[in-house]
């Protein structure tokens, strides 16, 4: 969750004022919150009284849960979900590749969605990653180039430090401006997908609750100082992705890395979403889809899908933020405080009930105002 959604934090301050510096923390400790009721699903306690791992994913929580209604009625929910959460991820990094090889490369005769062919090819060898070891790998690389990222940015925002002035911080705000700074803070926190597999994979799952405190903590310290040592510098200049604001001769060295960081963060949402795709297929005793070579045609057409989406999708953007404001808020907020309330509700306290109650509310009104923005945007966009 240092993905480029940070590189937003600066504008998301400029119309929500020192509003914002309150929701970057509170973001923080709600999603670190729901991550721990998440994976506290996953668990039930035997005669002992001693928690045991009984589920594997998100989609055994949700079938748990509904399992009087429907047996598999929650999975699909779910799996449905993730899915297009983690195709949309996928497109957005095809789509920002090809963005940033155009403005990195001006004066070459390329269109835009010919750089994201060539970003595509670079992708190809996707279809073979099989375990999360190499995907870990691949996004630790990540998570260097982007401390890169922000360390050029930064460091340039320090030279300028003369300039700075706590008057840029408007006291006024617009609603709807509001709203959007709201989306773009809470989904930089987003991970609630990988949690389930990620603390599966651990090898001392009982360091899980540590290491979501820790990571969540840092995170916010950084998107915090970094935001605000941004907006402090640029004020009511501050553009929609803040690198836009940097000198031309560090603009080029900054969006080759974050071309970079684009390509190694599309793995990570690419194996999760043809593990669920694959797994729903190969449920069973179908030996022809358990094959090898029928792994790699799902990761394949999978691969294939995206960059087809990313080409012929008119105003993505939009509709990025649409599915966002369902699909985001959902896995985050909805559905964790609910699969908590209902496979837990007797062990829970009424704190921890209120609580849950308190994020599901919050979450289903961040996602409400969401829809209403975004339908509100193509429609402008259509007329």
């Amino acid at each position: 969750f240092q993905g480029i959604f940070v590189l937003g934090l600066p504008y998301a301050l400029l119309h929500s004022g020192y509003s914002g510096l309150f929701l970057i923390i509170l973001a923080a400790a709600l999603c670190c919150y729901t991550g721990k009721i998440l994976i506290s699903c996953l668990y039930e306690e035997n005669e002992d009284g001693q928690p045991i791992r009984v589920r594997d994913t998100y989609e055994d929580i949700a079938n748990a849960c509904c399992k009087k209604l429907s047996p598999k009625l929650g999975g699909i929910v779910v799996n449905v979900t993730q899915v297009m959460e983690l195709i949309m991820t996928c497109i957005l990094y095809l789509v920002v590749s090809g963005n940033l090889l155009s403005h990195s490369f001006p004066y070459v005769p390329v269109t835009e969605k010919t750089w994201s062919v060539i970003a595509f090819v670079t992708l190809l060898p996707c279809v073979f990653i099989k375990t999360l070891k190499i995907v870990s790998k691949l996004s630790q690389l990540c998570s260097l180039i982007h401390f890169i990222i922000i360390l050029v940015v930064m460091t340039y925002c320090l030279t300028q430090i003369h300039q700075w002035s706590w008057a840029k911080f408007s006291l006024s705000i617009e609603f709807e401006d509001f709203l959007v700074s709201v989306g773009v803070i809470i989904f930089s926190y987003t991970s609630q997908i990988f949690l389930p597999t990620l603390e599966g994979n651990m090898k001392n799952p009982g360091e899980f609750r540590c290491m979501l405190n820790w990571t969540h903590f840092f995170a916010c310290v950084l998107k915090t100082t970094f935001a605000l040592t941004a907006f402090l510098t640029w004020g009511e200049e501050t553009k929609e992705v803040i690198t836009d604001n940097l000198p031309s001769f560090l603009q080029t060295l900054v969006n080759l890395c974050l071309l970079s960081k684009a390509l190694l963060s599309y793995p990570l949402p690419f194996f999760a979403a043809t593990e669920i795709v694959y797994a729903c297929i190969s449920r069973g005793n179908h030996s022809n889809y358990r094959s090898p070579l029928f792994a790699l045609s799902v990761r394949g057409s999978f691969l294939l899908l995206t960059l087809l989406m990313a080409m012929f999708i008119p105003h993505f953007a939009l509709l990025m933020g649409l599915t966002g404001s369902v699909t985001g808020a959902a896995m985050t907020f909805l559905l964790p405080s609910l699969f908590h309330l209902k496979l837990k509700w007797k062990k829970l306290s009424f704190l921890e009930k209120c609580t849950d109650i308190s994020v599901f509310i919050l979450g289903f009104l961040c996602s409400l105002a969401g829809i209403v923005c975004s339908v509100k945007g193509l429609l402008e966009v259509f007329a």
